[in-house]
This record gives structure tokens, sequence and C-alpha cells, in this order.
């Protein structure tokens, strides 16, 4: 079942967040991308953006930014694969999935991943367009709430109350 985007209102607090946005798919990604830079702009963050070619391109791309922009708090990472009739939007999908995971890992840096494998059209509309469903503006809302907790973390005090 599609949920609402929740309303939240966290901070930035001075904290650096990257996009890595696919042009693949643009009508989709660039209305994500609009909602997940008013949330950050909103919160009082700096962004950086990089475009890049499509979905399979996007980790390679948040590995390097995760291990060479120090002070980051996050990377954001918006793409759109639709099925087609092969397999292999499952295949870049399922890729795409395990790389984030493990450049987050590596790097402990939060990669908020809203790359979205979608059946179909309609899908991306409800889940793009859509100002109640945007999964760009529940894509910062997340990297807020990371850049947060992780902070926490490193100062000590504890991160397992409401933000």
């Amino acid at each position: 079942m599609l949920r609402a985007n929740p309303k939240r209102r966290l901070q930035a607090a001075g904290g650096a967040f990257a996009i890595v946005a696919s042009r693949y798919n643009a009508r989709y990604v660039d209305a994500m991308l609009r909602a997940a830079q008013s949330e950050l702009k909103r919160a009082g963050a700096k962004i950086r953006i990089v475009r890049v070619p499509g979905a399979y391109e996007i980790p390679v791309v948040a590995k390097r930014l995760a291990r060479t922009s120090p002070g980051l708090s996050a990377v954001i990472c918006l793409g759109v694969i639709l099925r087609g009739e092969t397999a292999h939007a499952a295949h870049i999908g399922e890729a795409v999935s395990r790389a984030l995971m493990e450049i987050q890992l590596a790097y402990e840096i939060p990669v908020i991943h809203a790359v979205l494998l979608l059946e179909n059209e309609q899908q991306a509309r409800a889940r793009c367009l859509n100002p109640q469903h945007n999964r760009g503006r529940e894509a910062a809302q997340s990297a807020l709430a990371m850049a947060q907790i992780m902070k926490k973390i490193r100062v000590g005090q504890r991160h397992d109350k409401a933000l």
C-alpha cells in the first residue's frame, strides 16, 4: 500500500549532503530530485548534485563521494528503473541495491537508496510526480534523520529516542 510522506521537520545543522541522480527516466527522477532538494534546502543543508547516465552508474559515484568527501552527512541516490519484457531491470536493481548497501557499510556513511524498481509508468507517476508520495522527499527526510543519528552516535549520545 502506498503511504503518504510523513510530515517531519528535521534540521540539517550545517550538514552536507550529496545527491546522485540518474538522467535515465528523467521525468520521474527530476521530480524526485526537485523534492529532495527542496526538503534539504528547507532544513538548511549544503547540497551537491551529481548526475549520471543511468541507475547502474549511481554506485560508483556514491562510493567516490563517500570516500573523498570529508564531512559528508549522507549520500542520496535517486533513480527509476521500469521493468520491461526481460529480466534486465531486475538485474540492474539487485546490483545497485547490493552496491549501495556495501558502500554505506564500508564507509560508515548513510547511503539512502531511492533507486526505484517499478512495474510501470503508473507506479512511477504515483511515487515520483505526486507530492504526497514523492520518494525524493522521503529520501531527503531519511538522510536528515540518519545524519542526526550518526552525529549523536559520534558524540556518544543516546540515539534510540524519537527524533
